[in-house]
């Protein structure tokens, strides 16, 4: 293999994650002092299972599950080798007449063969034979996989009722937040890690988390093939659960995969000496198992394809639209998870954001086909009147053969007809459902806005909001595609995942190597585009995409108000906290809400005061300022948001928190909480009784998603005004890097142009960065400095890189100074022509002879 550079250069953190003096700290307890919970190992894997025993409501619940599992595969297995050797289809059908000795009609078991025959005919069929092999050996392995869960998960339900103090039927109405409290309290006691005297939120969420968020961080930087374009069809995603389980089993669990352990890197991939070697042997690896797909194949297909049919059918007869229904796809989920948010965290957003995503994508309905439908459902429905009324006249009618089968066809047809026909009261407003979906999925494109009329919005919304028939039919073509993704297109980018997991892997005390992403620190992987303008030192490649770093900060803070962030980061949360709340207080103060109704908002903060008008007191005690230039232009996604909160459907958001005041009696407790005080507010429903509690956690849960959409909307509202005018990266527009950087043209990376007509690639083209005077300001921040014109100091041990310092400077005028990169890691100021030097990678091995250098992250 020749020898290449990548875009990715090593990152070394310098940011603390436990209170000062607990750097080396490890805890000793003496023998007889130590609870059953003192020092467990496993961090990753026990979290885990307290999660999603939490999830499963429970151990009951989850050992029925469990067993139903095991019950549901044996049936289908069993189920199909009956259909396929033990009926005669000939009886079934009446194409064979049954002798019997009185005149009773032909009955079901007359259709069966005897147990003999239907024996006979399975030991003679040697696929059948190789069939049950298969699927007697993956019930066996599932079989005793369910034993030690069992004994593990009694385990788990023993540290909830003992530690934990919470039994198992109070456990479905608690909450992540409540149980996440305890733990963190409990730590003090047990000391269920002995590195760290206290446990954070961060710290759980990492361990429970760490492989889905290298999953959400090559899904950012478009590392992983995905996304291809095809003949005839475009530009098309490509991700199923079979192609996501190869993913983990190549990178973090299976044999020879990139970990040792679930909480630590193998120290050959931390090296960057011998690279090389290492992608050859992750080349190969992905061709074995690639391969071990391709001849499982026939197995997976035929599997794939009964489950679907034993899982569909029942529901496509019940309901025939079901499969013009939509879903979010797991492409969807995984572009727009955040980093650190779980999966009920991670549904529950995008469950509030379907109905606006639903309206959103009927408003294409072609006009044409809308047409075709209306009168192949009036031709269909007459013809199924008359069946209907010949049936109601005369049942004998239903024994004429195939008129039952003809009600049934056209009910369908009629059905899915009626898909194709818009409601007749559905108003075109695409704009305002996009703002919508914005505001509750916090992720989107910058070309969509302003563009949500056109088709090409609508097919790449798509990609994420998928038909249901779409989802089924990828699923069962994943058998064939999976190995031809994993042998054509993952094997030629180990190199570049080799660099990933050693550039962007950082060691945490306490918690282990985990992705330098989740860390969510602005100054090493922030965008300047995304507000963290002067607050950030990482390079083009160590920022994030779309804001996720940003974005990510934000709503992790919001779920988690107990969480005390580092200082920078603190400073980050607090300022746009601040910008908001000064623009609350404003509107509040001098405009009466309900007025606000009668003309059109001004601001987005006076637009959420217009329907909850007890929001500002609740939501925005500890938030600042908001311009009304950036939120003019968000006042008709809240407006909309609000009218599709799942809350403000039901009952009145004044009303709720009135109620919920009542019903909990800890008035003061809860302002705290939305205050920011230190106490989870959601937690309070231990003292109350069980629907009380939820109640209060309902509402609660409400305005903390509703203050995350209105902190998403703004910052969104702020980066489309400061980066007007130049070229967007986000995953729409970036190639895929399944190249090095050498087989780019040497004038495409010396003089890159901000006007071409095509996109730029986000790993080898920098953008250009405004000046922090062109980032908006309140008007009622008096003399106090914008965002874009703070900096933070930066520290000694910030960042070491190969490719050479940093390459963003402070030109004249105070704007910021972007390197354009030129081949093998040289960089050359924009305009100027690039010379083709590089500073020289280290030679094979040399990293080897001495013990590797990792920050750890204390």
């Amino acid at each position: 293999m020749a020898h290449f550079d990548t875009e990715y250069q090593r990152l070394e953190a310098s940011y603390s994650d436990s209170p000062p003096g607990e750097e080396n700290l490890l805890m000793h307890v003496p023998e007889g002092a130590k609870s059953q919970w003192h020092h467990i190992e496993n961090l990753d894997l026990f979290f885990q299972r307290v999660y999603n025993l939490h999830q499963k409501n429970g151990f009951t619940c989850m050992l029925m599950g469990e067993i139903f599992e095991l019950v549901q595969l044996l049936f289908v297995v069993g189920f199909t080798v009956f259909l396929a050797n033990c009926v005669d289809y000939d009886i079934l059908f009446a194409n064979k007449f049954v002798n019997h000795t009185d005149s009773s009609k032909v009955t079901l078991p007359d259709a069966f063969i005897p147990m003999d025959v239907c024996s006979n005919r399975i030991r003679d069929n040697a696929f059948v034979i190789f069939v049950l092999i298969i699927s007697g050996v993956f019930w066996l392995h599932r079989f005793i996989k369910f034993i030690y869960n069992v004994c593990c998960y009694w385990e788990i339900r023993s540290f909830y009722i003992n530690a934990l103090k919470m039994s198992m039927s109070e456990l479905p109405y608690a909450t992540w937040q409540e149980v996440q409290a305890r733990i963190v309290e409990i730590q003090k006691e047990h000391q269920i890690c002995i590195h760290k005297k206290e446990l954070t939120e961060l710290d759980i969420y990492h361990r429970i988390l760490r492989f889905k968020n290298y999953m959400v961080a090559m899904v950012n930087k478009s590392l992983l093939p995905v996304r291809f374009r095809l003949p005839m069809l475009g530009d098309c995603v490509f991700y199923t659960r079979g192609l996501k389980y190869n993913f983990e089993l190549i990178f973090f669990w299976g044999p020879g995969s990139l970990f040792e352990n679930e909480w630590s890197l193998k120290p050959e991939y931390k090296r960057g000496g011998n690279r090389m070697e290492l992608a050859n042997r992750l080349a190969c690896r992905i061709l074995w198992i690639g391969i071990a797909n391709l001849l499982l194949c026939p197995v997976i297909l035929v599997w794939q394809i009964l489950y679907a049919f034993f899982s569909y059918t029942e529901v496509i007869k019940r309901e025939p639209g079901s499969l013009g229904a939509r879903c979010w796809s797991l492409y969807g989920r995984c572009y727009l998870r955040h980093f650190n948010e779980l999966d009920h965290e991670l549904m529950s957003r995008l469950s509030k954001g379907y109905k606006a995503a639903s309206k959103y994508m009927n408003c294409f309905l072609s006009p044409l086909l809308t047409v075709v439908a209306k009168n192949v459902a009036f031709f269909a429905g007459s013809l199924l009147a008359v069946l209907i009324a010949l049936t109601i006249y005369d049942e004998d009618v239903l024994a004429v053969e195939h008129v039952l089968s003809s009600i049934t066809l056209l009910g369908v047809c009629i059905t899915v007809c009626r898909s194709f026909i818009p409601d007749k009261h559905m108003v075109f407003c695409p704009e305002q459902l996009l703002r919508v979906i914005l505001a509750h999925i916090h992720y989107m494109p910058d070309h969509w806005q302003g563009n949500a009329h056109r088709y090409e919005t609508r097919d790449q919304f798509s990609q994420l909001f998928q038909y249901k028939a779409v989802f089924i039919l990828e699923e069962l073509l994943s058998p064939v595609v999976t190995p031809i993704i994993l042998i054509f297109c993952l094997r030629r980018k180990s190199l570049e995942i080799i660099d990933f997991f050693r550039h962007f892997t950082v060691e945490v005390v306490g918690v282990g190597d985990t992705c330098s992403f989740a860390q969510m620190d602005i100054r090493q992987h922030g965008h300047p585009a995304w507000m963290s303008e002067g607050k950030t030192e990482a390079s083009i490649y160590q920022q994030a995409e779309d804001g996720k770093t940003e974005l990510s900060l934000m709503h992790f803070a919001i779920t988690n108000p107990q969480w005390q962030p580092p200082r920078e980061t603190t400073h980050f949360i607090s300022q746009l906290k601040e910008r908001v709340h000064r623009e609350a207080t404003g509107v509040s103060s001098d405009t009466h809400p309900l007025s606000l109704s009668e003309s059109e908002p001004r601001s987005l903060i006076a637009n959420l005061l217009a329907g909850p008008s007890t929001l500002a007191s609740v939501h925005f005690v500890r938030d600042g300022s908001i311009t009304n230039h950036a939120a003019a232009g968000i006042g008709d996604g809240a407006s909309a948001l609000r009218s599709l909160s799942p809350i403000s459907s039901s009952l009145h958001l004044r009303g709720s928190l009135s109620a919920a005041h009542r019903a909990a009696s800890h008035a003061s407790v809860m302002s705290r909480a939305m205050a920011g005080s230190g106490t989870d507010a959601r937690t309070v429903s231990s003292g109350s009784s069980a629907w009380e509690g939820q109640l209060t956690s309902l509402v609660l849960s409400e305005y903390a998603s509703t203050e995350m959409s209105i902190h998403a909307l703004y910052m969104h509202e702020l980066h489309k005004q400061q980066s007007r005018g130049e070229l967007s990266r986000h995953t729409w527009h970036r190639q895929e890097s399944d190249e090095s950087s050498d087989s780019i043209p040497d004038e495409v990376r010396s003089e890159p142009k901000p006007h071409s007509k095509h996109f730029p690639r986000s790993q080898t083209f920098p953008t250009t960065v405004p000046s922090p005077s062109s980032i908006p300001t309140s008007a009622s921040a008096g003399g106090s400095t914008t965002m874009g014109q703070e900096r933070v100091s930066s520290h000694s041990g910030s960042q070491r890189r190969y490719s050479g310092p940093n390459t963003d400077s402070v030109g004249p005028g105070r704007k910021v100074v972007r390197s354009a990169r030129v081949p093998m890691g040289g960089w050359a100021e924009d305009g100027q022509a690039a010379p083709r030097q590089h500073e020289p990678l280290p030679e094979e091995g040399s990293e080897d002879e001495m013990p590797p250098h990792i920050h750890k992250v204390t």
